[in-house]
């Protein structure tokens, strides 16, 4: 252990009470979502009938660069923000590297991840709207545990869809939704019109993330008083997740520190968002140089292999119409173990801020990240979630490169998550199990030729 200090804490008065909106200060504002009836720009109250009106409002919001925290969600965020900045000095050691290494470590939440940011705030809104019941999708289970506690915390019933790949890798996740009181269905399922379809196109269909959130959305529009909630990709999500960058720039002063990378792993990007909008302000407003990496999986690169375009945000077509990097919503990704990062499509503000290379993204193959993740756990005693391996294996990167040409760069990462309940996939990895999936141009090619 260094002598230097290497946890740092904010004080309960030093938590955030405002959330950042990056979209104010945004150079080029993204391009509105399109209503798919109309294809007419989309107007907060075409939302209702799916989300809280307070959230239609917040995603819709590109004016406002502070919106309040309600008081009872940021008594919430006291039971476990902040969470500590640490500086990962095992980590520079093993890599030999002059970097000074950080990281944010969302994996102390009472769910293990970042997501609970997000849950307390949507539960609160439903809530406070007279609503009763709450649903939504799951990839890897971090998410639908989340909203699962969020829920019963403010009285609310809640029906989580996951992946069915996911809920079968993953079942500590499925029992901690189920701890919770929520009700958890394998997506595809029989129980809504969106899954019979697609379980009659294809049967033996392990599902995504796109399928998980059709069945939601479906189930939000047929069941009286009930609201769908999202994990990811809308821009109120990311709203949410911005107290992570927050709390680190006051954690990086405190350290006598800026940082020159930031990092997240990327799945629909409120965790990359969280963590680097705060920090990108400072170059769109005071001329800051930080450079912002979002890691993606090789197998599901819609950052960078996909298409800038209008594309729905599920498989079945219930989503408005987003401006954003994508796949295709009927691209089926590979079966690998990061569940959290296996969507299609990215969020209109990453989308628009990739456009104008405010951003850049990296693909990162399974093994790497798994090789990432274990060099990681025993330099720092962290078992890192296989969505953050990719982030670490990013970070790594970075961090070589500083070793090869003697630079002193500062970088900052998102732990976004801890592994403990995906053990099943490093038992693979250690067993020299995990494979590497590929995909073609032409696959590509041809998913993104259905698109419009």
């Amino acid at each position: 252990m260094s002598e230097k200090k290497k946890r740092y804490f904010l004080p309960e008065e030093e938590i955030p009470r405002q959330w950042y909106n990056i979209q104010a200060d945004m150079p080029n504002k993204p391009l509105p979502p399109l209503n798919p009836a109309t294809r007419e720009p989309l107007k907060a109250e075409d939302l209702y009938p799916i989300f809280a009106e307070e959230l239609c409002r917040q995603e819709l919001n590109q004016t406002d660069r502070w919106i309040d925290i309600p008081e009872e969600v940021r008594e919430m965020y006291k039971y476990y923000r902040s969470t500590p900045l640490v500086r990962a000095y095992g980590l520079e050691k093993a890599l030999g590297t002059p970097a000074h290494i950080y990281f944010k470590n969302e994996s102390v939440s009472p769910m293990g991840s970042h997501k609970l940011n997000s849950a307390l705030a949507q539960a609160y809104y439903c809530r406070k709207e007279g609503v009763t019941n709450v649903t939504t999708e799951t990839g890897a289970g971090q998410w639908g545990a989340s909203l699962a506690y969020a829920a019963k915390l403010f009285g609310l019933e809640a029906a989580v869809y996951q992946v069915k790949l996911s809920y079968e890798q993953k079942p500590y996740r499925r029992s901690m939704m189920q701890t919770f009181g929520a009700q958890v269905t394998p997506s595809p399922s029989m129980s809504t019109r969106a899954g019979k379809d697609i379980l009659t196109a294809n049967p033996n269909h392990q599902g995504s993330l796109g399928t998980a959130i059709s069945e939601a959305i479906e189930l939000a529009r047929t069941t009286p008083g009930c609201k769908y909630t999202l994990g990811s990709v809308l821009s109120h999500v990311t709203l949410h997740q911005t107290v992570i960058g927050l709390e680190a720039e006051k954690q990086m002063a405190m350290a006598g520190e800026y940082p020159d990378v930031v990092v997240a792993c990327f799945g629909g990007g409120s965790n990359f968002g969280g963590i680097a909008f705060p920090f990108l302000r400072h170059n769109i407003l005071d001329g800051k140089t930080t450079r912002f990496v979002a890691a993606e999986p090789a197998s599901c690169p819609k950052l960078t292999r996909g298409k800038f375009c209008y594309d729905f945000g599920d498989e079945a077509g219930y989503t408005p119409l987003l401006p954003m990097f994508s796949l295709g919503h009927n691209f089926m990704p590979p079966n690998v173990h990061a569940g959290g990062l296996r969507y299609h499509g990215a969020g209109v503000i990453v989308s628009q801020l990739l456009k104008d290379g405010l951003m850049e993204a990296v693909d990162i193959k399974q093994i790497e990240s798994f090789d990432a993740g274990v060099l990681f756990a025993r330099a720092e005693g962290i078992i890192p979630a296989p969505e953050s391996c990719h982030a670490i294996a990013a970070t790594i990167r970075e961090a070589e490169k500083c070793k090869a040409t003697g630079e002193e760069k500062v970088i900052l990462f998102n732990l976004s998550g801890h592994g403990l309940i995906d053990m099943a996939s490093y038992d693979k990895y250690l067993s020299g199990d995990l494979v590497n999936y590929s995909i073609s141009d032409e696959q590509i090619d041809k998913n993104l030729s259905a698109l419009k």
